[in-house]
């Protein structure tokens, strides 16, 4: 069991950028169509956002802003499949004989993004990228606990997943649309998460995590549970 505050958020979703358009989600979930919109990250110069495929943006884009005004801010990263459309793209040239970019390799690994934001906001803090099955945002929220608990006196979260390219649909069908959650985390009392193991009857999430956390945060809601696998999670709100 951790405890600890989720002082300020952030999430982007096609069609889903301010705290309102969140909150009527939250109220009436349902499936997004993903239009090719990507995140508005002007607050960046011009020549760095080109290096940023859409997932580095909706990363930039939640957490940016929640870095503001806190040095040394240790970040967690967790992403389950990565840069898939920049990686689809590589294969693909791979199978026509074409030459391959270094540029277009060296940003599809997966801790190419917390390279970049290392790189943009000239931060040496510690930094974690993870690769997480379903529950990512949970083993995310152990990660930043453990650094919170070495005194970090704020750690930022980000999960965020790309929407696939459609070959992929038989293999990952756990995104249904693409998004970004960032949460600014402090030590203290508000939330608890409790790990258990599964029970038969246990339904799993409908949704991704970590959007499921926001509705249940949004709407006031004084726990949820997120069942992945052998596993149970429980977030429970304290105050």
């Amino acid at each position: 069991m951790i405890r600890f505050n989720i002082a300020q958020w952030r999430a982007w979703a096609p069609g889903l950028v301010s705290a309102d358009d969140w909150l009527r989600w939250s109220r009436e979930p349902r499936p997004l169509t993903d239009d090719d919109a990507a995140p508005d990250v002007s607050f960046l110069p011009a020549m760095q956002r080109r290096r940023l495929g859409r997932l580095a943006r909706m990363a930039f884009s939640v957490g940016w802003p929640l870095a503001e005004g806190h040095d040394s801010l240790p970040l967690v990263f967790v992403c389950r499949h990565g840069e898939t459309p920049r990686t689809f793209d590589i294969l693909s040239e791979l199978a026509a004989g074409q030459p391959l970019s270094p540029t277009q390799f060296s940003l599809s690994v997966h801790n190419s993004v917390i390279g970049l934001w290392s790189i943009l906001r000239g931060s040496t803090a510690e930094m974690t990228a993870l690769a997480a099955a379903g529950d990512g945002l949970e083993q995310g929220m152990l990660e930043a606990a453990a650094l919170l608990a070495e005194g970090a006196p704020a750690v930022l979260l980000i999960v965020c997943e790309e929407q696939p390219a459609p070959a992929y649909a038989d293999w990952i069908d756990d995104v249904p649309f693409p998004y970004a959650v960032g949460l600014l985390l402090t030590p203290g009392d508000d939330w608890q998460l409790s790990p258990g193991q599964t029970k038969a009857e246990a339904e799993p999430c409908h949704w991704p995590h970590a959007v499921d956390l926001l509705r249940c945060l949004l709407t006031r809601q004084p726990h949820c549970h997120h069942a992945w696998k052998n596993r149970v999670w429980t977030w429970q709100r304290i105050h």
